[in-house]
């Protein structure tokens, strides 16, 4: 597809179908939180030691494989464009989500799990980085926060089919849906910054230039550890919540996809608050340092209150999905840091780096439940978290109103 001007009002196809992919994508993404103990239990695992395990296993290999596709698609969206990543990857995961409904076994069920994985990696940074280059640099907050507002509120759905239908339709609908959405790509454009790039003999994508400049590389490293508190709440508190439930004594058993979508709906508010603050108060960092308190706040009261009532402790999932609900300011951060000839690679490689952390994260965890217990090994593992991510977004430049069409040396 041909470039386009950048057209100066907040909702035009670019960040309309950014969105609509990314509400696509984080349906897919939390679905196997929400199906994980229905989906396992059919396929013949029993006992809660046996669903944990197996469920660590399955959430590791989906974002074993963000991970491998963050790298792969950032580095295709800076030599090749963004759109051909931002529908690549729709096409990928939706193609692996319908498979993933036909799976009889646990490693067919990994092996897609990775695949799906791979897929997901793509379209957020992809998205972003597009509506970041289409947009004014006046708007463009407005238009990360109208893509993370829209795309996180996929999780609601997501929670929504996996309460009420079978876990094989669910995955069979996030396919479904995918393939949809391809049929938006009409009349997107791709970004002018990108096709003045294709113009010059710059070098595009160089993804291990981001470790051979010792500036660079703490830059880039400091944009992920500040999305890591984000997927520490989601991966950790949120997906093992029915085990964190009977831990703190809820009265009734939670559920994982009521907590998933409490959370979530928190986050669609979270997100909305923290990117219009951003604008409006002219600064990234300060409005991350304030979802950072406030989350804090939120993970003491989440792991401290003995003995609630089940609307209660859904009451505290949303409280911490507001707190987490940075993630569009993050990505932005990400976006706004770097050159148009390695964006995309920072912006897709940022935040699946951030959503694969859940590995290192439920290693830790599972050693931490194992050596001193679920609530004090939850407990300090976010006391680190917390505490990386507040020194990292403290060392970081403001990055608001900041003009993009630059090139990074590398």
């Amino acid at each position: 597809m041909s470039s386009a001007p950048a057209k100066h009002y907040l909702l035009n196809a670019s960040v309309i179908v950014a969105a609509l992919g990314y509400f696509v994508d984080i349906y897919d993404l939390v679905l196997f939180s929400i199906v994980r103990i229905p989906s396992l239990q059919d396929l013949g695992v029993t006992g809660q030691a046996a669903l944990l395990e197996n469920g660590v296993l399955l959430l590791n290999m989906q974002m074993a494989g963000m991970l491998v596709g963050g790298v792969a698609w950032g580095i295709l969206g800076d030599k090749r464009g963004r759109l051909s990543v931002l529908f690549g990857s729709i096409f990928l995961y939706s193609v692996a989500n319908i498979l993933n409904g036909f799976v009889t076994d646990i490693p067919m069920y990994a092996l897609l799990r990775f695949v799906a994985g791979v897929g997901l990696a793509g379209e957020l940074g992809a998205g972003i980085t597009l509506v970041s280059e289409v947009l004014p640099k006046e708007k463009r907050g407005y238009g990360t926060m109208v893509v993370a507002t829209i795309g996180i509120s996929g999780a609601i759905l997501a929670g929504f089919v996996g309460e009420y239908f079978g876990w094989r339709t669910a995955y069979f609908i996030g396919g479904g849906l995918g393939m949809l959405l391809l049929l938006l790509r009409v009349g997107v454009y791709e970004s002018g910054m990108f096709k003045n790039l294709k113009q010059t003999q710059v070098t595009r994508g160089n993804f291990l230039s981001l470790f051979t400049n010792g500036k660079r590389f703490w830059k880039y490293l400091k944009c992920i550890l500040i999305g890591i508190p984000i997927w520490y709440v989601v991966g950790i508190l949120i997906t093992f919540s029915p085990e964190f439930g009977l831990a703190l004594g809820v009265s009734g058993a939670v559920s994982a996809a009521k907590a998933v979508s409490f959370c979530y709906l928190g986050l669609v508010f979270g997100d909305f608050a923290s990117g219009y603050l951003s604008q409006r108060f002219k600064s990234r960092r300060s409005i991350v340092l304030i979802f950072l308190l406030l989350l804090t706040i939120s993970i003491a009261l989440y792991l401290f209150s003995a003995n609630l009532s089940i609307n209660g402790f859904y009451v505290l999932c949303i409280a911490l999905g507001f707190a987490s609900g940075y993630w569009a300011v993050f990505v932005t951060i990400a976006a706004e840091q770097f050159g148009t000839n390695i964006r995309a690679t920072v912006t897709t490689t940022v935040p699946n780096f951030v959503r694969g952390a859940v590995v290192p994260l439920t290693i830790g965890f599972s050693m931490l439940k194992d050596g001193i217990g679920l609530l004090p090994g939850a407990l300090l593992l976010g006391a680190i978290a917390m505490a990386i991510a507040v020194i990292s977004i403290l060392t970081l430049d403001e990055t608001y109103g900041k003009d993009l069409d630059y090139m990074e040396p590398l």
